[in-house]
């Protein structure tokens, strides 16, 4: 019989990643407010909403306290948005969609990292519930930048 672990790891960065997600987009809804972005974006929001609230229990078990920070690295990705989107004008929804597909990646890959840490059963069958639904708005960003791409 395996041992089973007891801690939890990385899971603060996952959820820290989701938060600076969750503003990310909201701010690219109210940015671009086209309407046929507006329920995708939704959609993305309330994925990384779910996720980071599945997580928060693990959260509270690896540093003690719910986790309400979010990921340095997004707010950098939005700054560097609203500068790209104040310069180049009417390019701004590509270049939301360009830097929200990059926040997927990132998603993914903090969840990648964690995946591969030894986590007690129950986080990990979260974290891998999680994945499948994270990779699911990944193809889809994915999907979008390429339509965006063409216009």
């Amino acid at each position: 019989m395996q041992n089973q672990t007891t801690h939890v790891h990385h899971i603060t960065d996952i959820i820290k990643v989701m938060n600076g997600g969750i503003e990310f987009y909201q701010e690219a809804k109210n940015k671009l407010g086209n309407t046929m972005y507006q329920a995708f974006f939704d959609r993305m929001i309330k994925a990384k909403q779910e996720a980071a609230t599945d997580l928060q229990p693990f959260a509270i078990d690896e540093q003690g306290e719910v986790e309400l920070d979010n990921s340095t690295l997004v707010k950098a990705h939005q700054t560097y948005t609203k500068l790209l989107s104040n310069i180049s004008g009417d390019s701004s929804a590509f270049t939301y969609i360009d830097q929200l597909e990059e926040l997927e990646d990132k998603v993914l890959e903090e969840l990648d990292h964690a995946l591969v840490r030894n986590q007690p059963q129950d986080c990990e069958v979260t974290l891998r519930r999680i994945k499948v639904k994270m990779q699911e708005c990944h193809d889809e960003m994915k999907a979008l930048q390429k339509t965006a791409a063409q216009h």
